[in-house]
């Protein structure tokens, strides 16, 4: 293995591999470590022996739940990969992981092209800005084709994807690949082989060769002004093979033109993918400067990457690991962390002791002394410190943008099953909490029940198989609930809340009038302060926010938070000696209510986005079902040969056990996912009997 200290940041890359559930991500993953080393031979999911997932339930499962990070080396370059989740109901791994790499490997089913999450992953990708180039996996399996899941990709994804190889064979046959700028073939006999051989080019590939060669370089040059002049000079012929490769590599880092292969994801081909990793993703050098602003002043500060830059880093993952206690993974974005100093926690103003650095191997860990800028590693021990958070220089205080994350819409009830669990249960629900910020804890005070929130049925499913597996906590569990939200239908509600008391020696007052407006959707709550004078002094102002803050938590019509209103607080009134705090909190909350109830309040429920994959002959029966469910068919594709993919919104509601009548009804071929799409208006006759479950 490379030694770390004789890699330079410029030699560095950190990447995901991101794609749709079963695309082959930790399948490639595994052939990376072969290949470069770390393991003697290739982990098979099936036998549950792979490296990156090592949580028992993805192993019985077959899926990945946790994004893991290793660290491999591959000549002379370090490479730090995170395998990520395909599944929607732990997207929030693909996100958290995408905020701090410099580039991705997109992997795409070559008999199945561009899936529902594949789209998923590509707009978070997109979002972050993040280089990315993409695998066509499988092509070697019965149904793989390598130009029909490009089409799907120019057609559903990008235009600006160009191969850079070219598969050498058809399905079964296929062995080897075409490198479409060094015009050499590479092939193999077995996927296990070795070594690739280099020979030439097949006679029969030459037109498509030279095709797909004239596309990859006129499209590259278009982003390098100099490459592109000589290209108008002299042609493609006249460019060398580095000036085509600076070309291609300018093109890839703008993040706005993608590279293409694809073959056997765990064959001797994954050498060349891990030559494109080096050659054409960035290093953190390329992704340039981070900028963040001091938490008091608020001015911009810059943090070049460089180890003699103040230390900064992000938490952008908490772990609970049974040996070692909590982790904390970071992207380190500037400067040098060791062991034994002391960081400050600029989201919290907290200062912390670093114990241990230790270097990700999935479950594994390695010591190692410290960490520089453009590194990801994991601190042993931090207390305080939780997802999004920034940590850096004790004397050099920055803030980095943190990470949002959507709310989640599935609820359930959730009890231990006898005393002795009671105890266990909250801690082990409060570490859960720790490492997964899309994972929710309440307890309902008037039930005394703890409720927990999560992205989906199976997100739950883990959770409550974890607190078994890991904290030895047995739990019973109720049904499935939506996370209903209130809000209001009516503009310019004034309101009047009025507190007062009087029991002898010093009383309470507190009074306001407050208007209430509707908010953009998922714009959430808003508070606006029109108080001119001194109608209520300035130190009762954020009291009246926080008692209408409070209010909006239970709702007038079935007691669901109340959302995306707008609160303007415009007049009221004050006493010289009975006014508090407390008072202005209570009559904040008592407006709020009082004006909820004249705005027309509606409920809402969580619609979701639902694709489904199904063979044509089941479509009819899967489509009647979607709209026995109130669901609404956006649109209907075709994926292959006899292969149907239907998109729709349906209410999350009607969706509880989707997926076993999905499978009952479609004799298990079929298969779909789900992500939270907006909130709607439920429908009068749904919302009464929702109202009429909630007052019994």
């Amino acid at each position: 293995m490379a030694d770390k200290k004789n890699i330079s940041i410029d030699k560095l890359r950190n990447i995901g591999i991101i794609a749709h559930i079963d695309a082959g991500k930790t399948t490639i993953t595994e052939g990376i470590l072969y290949r470069t080393g770390l393991k003697h031979k290739i982990g098979s999911i099936d036998e549950g022996a792979t490296t990156t997932d090592w949580m028992a339930q993805e192993r019985e499962r077959g899926i990945t739940i946790v994004a893991a990070a290793i660290t491999c080396y591959w000549k002379n370059h370090q490479i730090n990969i995170i395998d990520t989740p395909g599944h929607i109901d732990f997207t929030v791994e693909v996100e958290r992981s995408l905020r701090v790499l410099d580039g991705a490997v997109v992997v795409f089913d070559g008999k199945m092209g561009v899936e529902s999450q594949s789209e998923t992953v590509w707009r978070q990708a997109d979002k972050y800005g993040v280089p990315r180039l993409c695998f066509i996996n499988k092509i070697n399996q019965t149904g793989g084709d390598f130009y029909k899941s490009l089409e799907s990709i120019h057609n559903r994804l990008n235009k600006r994807a160009f191969p850079i190889h070219l598969p050498i064979g058809f399905e079964q046959a296929t062995n080897g690949i075409v490198d479409l700028i060094g015009l050499k073939a590479y092939t193999y006999k077995d996927f296990t082989d070795h070594e690739l051989t280099e020979g030439e080019i097949p006679v029969d590939m030459m037109d498509q060769v030279k095709k797909y060669r004239s596309l990859l370089i006129e499209n590259a040059v278009a982003e390098d002004e100099t490459i592109l002049e000589k290209y108008f000079e002299v042609g493609e012929q006249g460019l060398s093979e580095a000036e085509i490769k600076q070309a291609i590599r300018t093109a890839v880092l703008s993040g706005k033109f993608f590279i293409v292969t694809g073959g056997d994801g765990r064959g001797v081909v994954v050498e060349k993918t891990l030559d494109l990793v080096t050659e054409y993703l960035p290093s953190p050098i390329d992704r340039g400067a981070t900028w963040g602003i001091h938490p008091k002043s608020g001015d911009e500060i810059e943090r070049k990457p460089a180890a003699e830059e103040p230390f900064t880093a992000l938490a952008f993952k908490i772990a609970t690991d049974p040996f070692v206690g909590k982790l904390a993974y970071l992207r380190v974005y500037s400067g040098k962390l060791e062991a034994g100093s002391y960081i400050l926690n600029s989201s919290t103003g907290e200062k912390e002791r670093v114990g241990r650095i230790v270097r990700m191997m999935a479950d594994k860990r390695e010591d190692i002394a410290d960490v520089e800028a453009g590194d990801i590693a994991a601190i042993v021990g931090l207390k305080g410190t939780t997802t999004g958070n920034t940590i850096c220089d004790t004397s050099k205080p920055i803030v980095l943008e943190s990470i949002t994350f959507p709310d989640p819409p599935v609820s359930i009830a959730i009890e231990p099953k006898t005393k002795a669990d009671q105890e266990k249960m909250s801690l082990a629900l409060q570490r859960l909490a720790e490492e997964d910020p899309t994972f929710r804890i309440k307890v309902d005070h008037e039930t005394g029940q703890t409720i927990i929130r999560g992205m989906g049925e199976l997100h739950l499913e883990i959770i409550v198989d974890r607190m078994k597996r890991e904290f030895s906590v047995e739990a019973n569990v109720g049904e499935p609930q939506v996370a209903y939200r209130e809000t209001i239908r009516r503009d310019g509600t004034e309101a009047e809340g009025k507190f007062i008391r009087q029991s002898g020696g010093r009383g309470q007052y507190g009074h306001v009038w407050i208007r209430l407006f509707q908010n953009e959707a998922g714009k959430g709550f808003e508070f606006v302060n029109l108080i001119k004078g001194a109608t209520i002094p300035a130190e009762y102002i954020p009291a009246v926010k926080d008692g209408i803050e409070e209010a909006m938590g239970n709702g007038v019509i079935a007691g669901y938070p109340v959302v995306d209103v707008r609160v303007e607080l415009y007049d009221g009134s004050f006493h010289e000696v009975d006014s508090s705090e407390l008072a202005f909190k209570i009559a904040g909350s008592m407006a709020l209510k009082s004006g909820v109830e004249r705005s027309k309040p509606v409920l809402l429920e969580p619609i979701m986005k639902l694709v489904v994959v199904t063979p044509e002959n089941y479509m009819g029966d899967v489509i009647g079902d979607i709209n026995a469910k109130r669901g609404r068919v956006e649109s209907i594709d075709d994926l292959n040969a006899g292969i149907k993919e239907i998109t729709a919104h349906v209410p999350l509601g009607e969706m509880f056990g989707y997926t076993t009548n999905l499978r009952s009804m479609t004799q298990g071929r079929a298969s779909s996912s789900m992500e939270l799409a907006h909130y709607n208006d439920v429908p009068g006759n749904v919302a009464e009997t929702i109202i009429s479950k909630n007052k019994r």
